[in-house]
Order: structure tokens, then C-alpha cells, then sequence
């Protein structure tokens, strides 16, 4: 599942926390970014640390990638 998906822009987020990096994690999550990517869309990962330092910034880049994205 992804955690946001703006279909207009073809774009999805992936916010992701330390377990990201663990055991084969990196690579599943890799070939999971592939498949996604056939599927026409856009994965981008987020790491959890950025959105807790800062999350109006986080969700504001997020709005204008979408919107710059769906023009």
C-alpha cells in the first residue's frame, strides 16, 4: 500500500521510519519501487525522520510536487 497517491500526478509517497533500512527490507521495498513504477507511477520515499522534524514542510512539498505535476 502506499501512503499518499495523487492520481492526477501519477505520484505516490512512501513515508519511511527506520525499518526501512533492516534485513532485506532495502531491497524489497526496491523491487516493490520497480514494480510501481511499470504500473506508471512514481514512488517517492520520504524518511519518517523529515516529516517528524518538520511535517508542514513535508506535506507543502508534497501538495506542490502535485500540483506542479498535474498541469
Amino acid at each position: 500500500m502506499i501512503d499518499f497517491y495523487c492520481a492526477q500526478a501519477k505520484t505516490g509517497f512512501e513515508i519511511d521510519g527506520i525499518a526501512h533500512d533492516m534485513g532485506d527490507r532495502p531491497e524489497r521495498d526496491e523491487r516493490r519501487t520497480e514494480w510501481i513504477a511499470k504500473q506508471g507511477i512514481e514512488l517517492i520515499r520520504i524518511p519518517a525522520k523529515d516529516v517528524l522534524a518538520d511535517p508542514e514542510e513535508v506535506a507543502s512539498a508534497i501538495v506542490a510536487l502535485c500540483l506542479d505535476r498535474s498541469r
